[in-house]
Order: C-alpha cells, then sequence, then structure tokens
C-alpha cells in the first residue's frame, strides 16, 4: 500500500500538467483576439472542454492566467537566453556566433508564440504591480544578455548606442503579429530566414 500512492501521483502528474499548458494556450489566444476583459473563464474552460469552474482547479480565476503566461515567457526568454549563451561559451563560439544564437532563439519566440506578443503589448497593465515588476526584472536582464554579446562584436560602439539597437531588433522581431495572418506570409523558414537578416542588417549598422 505504501508504494502505490507515490505511483498514483507520478502517473497523474503529467496528465495535470497537460491541461494546464491546455488552459493557458487558449486563454493566451482568447485574450489576444478579444482582450482580456472580452473573455470569460467559461469561454476558456468551453475551449479545453471543461466547465468554467473547473478551471479553478488549476488556476485561481483570469488574473492568475495572464500572469502565468506573460511572467512565464519573460522567464522562459532570459533562461533560453542564458542557455544559449552558455552553450556557445562552452563551445568556444565567437561572438558573431552567439549573437546569431541569440537571434535563432528570439525568432523562434516571435515566430511560434505571436498570441503572447499580442497580450504582452496591450494586457500587462492588467498585472499585479508585483507581477509588472518581475516581468519589467526579467526583460531588462533579457536585454543586458543582448547588450553583453553585442558589445563584444562591436566594442567600438557607445553602450547606450548598443541598448538601443538591441530595443530596436526586438521591436522588429516582435512585429510578426502585425505581419498579417500566419497563411499571408512566406513559409515559416522563410519568414524566419527573412528575420534574421534584417536583425542582423539592424545590429550591423553599429559597426564605424
Amino acid at each position: 500500500m505504501n508504494d502505490a500512492a507515490p505511483r498514483t501521483r507520478t502517473a497523474a502528474a503529467p496528465a495535470a500538467a497537460s491541461r494546464r499548458e491546455q488552459i493557458l494556450q487558449q486563454a493566451a489566444r482568447l485574450f489576444a483576439e478579444r482582450g482580456f476583459h472580452g473573455v470569460g473563464v467559461d469561454e476558456i474552460g468551453a475551449a479545453v472542454g471543461i466547465s468554467g469552474p473547473g478551471l479553478y482547479r488549476h488556476f485561481a480565476g483570469k488574473d492568475a492566467m495572464l500572469a502565468e503566461l506573460l511572467v512565464g515567457i519573460s522567464g522562459r526568454l532570459f533562461a533560453g537566453g542564458r542557455r544559449r549563451v552558455a552553450e556557445a561559451a562552452e563551445a568556444g563560439a565567437d561572438p558573431a556566433a552567439v549573437l546569431d544564437s541569440l537571434i535563432d532563439g528570439h525568432i523562434d519566440f516571435a515566430l511560434d508564440d505571436r498570441d503572447l506578443i499580442t497580450l504582452h503589448d496591450r494586457e500587462l497593465g492588467q498585472l499585479r504591480d508585483s507581477d509588472r515588476k518581475l516581468v519589467r526584472s526579467l526583460q531588462r536582464q533579457y536585454v543586458e544578455l543582448w547588450v553583453e554579446v553585442v558589445r563584444r562584436l562591436h566594442p567600438e560602439a557607445a553602450e547606450t548606442e548598443v541598448r538601443a539597437a538591441v530595443h530596436a531588433v526586438f521591436g522588429l522581431l516582435n512585429s510578426t503579429p502585425h505581419l498579417g495572418r500566419p497563411g499571408a506570409l512566406p513559409g515559416r523558414d522563410a519568414t524566419a530566414a527573412l528575420l534574421r537578416r534584417l536583425a542582423l542588417g539592424a545590429l550591423a549598422a553599429l559597426a564605424r
């Protein structure tokens, strides 16, 4: 009997995590389409095949979903950036290769998480102050990660200029929700390649 309980909990954990991810995915889509205040808990529940009240087994409410979405993506971007820099350093990559890796990681985000970009732009102000400050802190750390890499590649450029260029590249890459419906764009690989060239071109302007 003592062995049975841990096995039951372990077997249930992946299903619970999967359902949480489904809820977050549908919440992000609906919030992006209709706005945070334009979507009810019942609608999110219906999108994942459970009752609205059933969502409260996973989240305290819409506010908690929004916080997990926005804090979560900021944390994943920063963690992913640090991992890419660490892996490149371990491989002895030069600054250009490290920057390439950071750009590729952000392009994946820009193409695969367009709803979250829209959500951030429109709904960040809906977060509690503590959650909003956490998002901003994670974003600043992510920016500084890029700034450090770009400064190694362009040591002649002023730090303020580098930081402005990094923000400009983020704006360029994060413009994907405004590029039209996915079907109106080139294929994913072609769009990624275009964004990569544009990002590298913008940062190359730092050279003197």
